[in-house]
């Protein structure tokens, strides 16, 4: 993980760099106000004369940069720090503005520097040689105090020890502050990054979950849509293929076929209709057809109408499934019965339901090709083990060692009631 001190902050806006001017032009002109006021009532730093010119221009130059101050904030505290040293040493520096100006361009060191560890240590020396100017003028001041310059000191301490705490006590606290509100405006600017970072991460997750949830919903249909047609066109196709071969010499078995052929249509036909209307409503979740191990009879008669022979058997006590494990086992059961329909040439299948202690197992079996036939490794199969899957169950397909094919399946007995909380 990176470390703080890594994250640079972006630079001032066009508006920001507006307002630094802006402000710089009136402290300026307070600056150079206020000196001309000081000088005409007699008020100087040191007592010494100096020109007007020479206060002025040192006025100006610890001002000026403050319009660089978040765009530049290294360069400007250098600059600021010398200009106000340079005035102390002159004798020629105002101490109102001047004192505002260092302890602005400290913050703004803190608070915009590009390295903040750059600028971190540079604060650090600034207010170092801030002190150690403020000893030697001490040093060079003790000399030209008199002896009775403090007539009416009444403390216990001496006064001149308590001017000399007193003004390092107030350097301290307004130095601290300028470099405590300078690395907090930085470490707020900081967690505003972080949180736009983590907001944007946000937003790319949330839209690739949404195609990853469309994705998923697209093959869902597609599963439902490929168990509702593939099945009830099948059987049409052999209905019909029958149908063809009787016409001219058994009427009545010609009539069934094709009668089949038409239910199994009207069937499919209406299947679609449920999906597409609930496709087509934006403002309720999409319910496809469902239908249960209960109806796994119904399909196997219609597949018996299609000529062949069907099995049925179901072993050990029956219990309430949740609709998804349902469902599940009837999709598997119709796909594989498609299969030994469509593809297999099979003419008998055997579907047995076994009620086992913790799973409930589907074994579908043919008479066909087996492994010879189309379509294995097709859409059904793979819808086949992607329902499976979301169920965490295990699915075997391969040849029976007598010949044919076989599907078997085994799925979760997960109560009703968990399912339905979990979803």
């Amino acid at each position: 993980m990176r470390s703080l001190d890594d994250w640079q902050r972006p630079g001032p806006t066009p508006r920001q760099r507006r307002n630094d001017l802006v402000i710089a032009l009136v402290v300026l002109a307070a600056a150079l106000l206020y000196v001309m006021l000081a000088r005409s009532v007699g008020q100087f730093v040191w007592g010494v004369e100096r020109s007007a010119a020479e206060h002025l221009a040192f006025a100006f130059a610890i001002c000026v940069p403050l319009v660089w101050r978040r765009s530049h904030p290294d360069l400007v505290l250098v600059i600021t720090a010398v200009v106000f040293i340079a005035g102390q040493v002159r004798e020629a520096q105002e101490i109102q503005f001047a004192s505002g100006t260092i302890f602005a361009a400290i913050y703004a060191a803190g608070a915009w520097g590009p390295d903040h560890g750059r600028s971190r240590w540079l604060r650090v020396a600034v207010i170092g040689a801030m002190f150690g100017w403020l000893a030697v003028a001490w040093l060079i001041a003790v000399d030209r105090i008199p002896a009775d310059a403090f007539p009416d000191g009444t403390g216990e301490l001496p006064p001149l020890l308590s001017a000399l705490v007193s003004q390092v006590l107030v350097n301290v606290a307004l130095f601290g502050f300028a470099y405590f509100f300078g690395e907090t405006a930085w470490l707020s600017a900081r967690r505003e990054a972080v949180l736009v970072e983590q907001t944007e991460q946000l937003r790319v997750a949330r839209a690739a979950a949404e195609e990853r949830a469309v994705v998923t919903e697209r093959l869902r249909i597609a599963r439902e849509l490929h168990d509702v047609v593939a099945h009830h066109v099948s059987v049409m196709g052999i209905q019909a293929s029958a149908a063809r071969r009787a016409m001219e010499r058994d009427t009545a078995t010609a009539r069934d076929a094709l009668t089949a052929v038409e239910d199994g249509a009207r069937t499919a036909v209406d299947e679609l209709h449920r999906m597409l209307g609930a496709l087509r409503t934006a403002d309720e979740p999409v319910s496809t057809p469902t239908a249960g191990v209960d109806r796994v009879e119904e399909l196997l008669d219609r597949v018996r109408e299609a000529g062949l022979t069907a099995e049925f058997a179901i072993f050990g006590d029956a219990v309430p499934l949740p609709e998804s494990t349902s469902q599940a086992a009837y999709r598997i059961v119709q796909e594989a019965v498609t299969n030994a329909l469509k593809h297999a040439g099979a003419s008998t299948v055997d579907v047995r339901l076994r009620y086992l202690a913790r799973e409930l197992e589907i074994d579908v079996a043919d008479d066909g090709r087996g492994a010879t036939r189309a379509g294995e490794g097709g859409m059904g199969l793979v819808g086949m083990r992607e329902r499976v899957a979301l169920l965490g169950g295990a699915v075997e397909t391969g040849n029976r060692s007598a010949g044919g094919y076989r599907v078997r399946a085994r799925l979760p007995l997960i109560p009703a009631q968990r399912v339905g909380a979990s979803s």
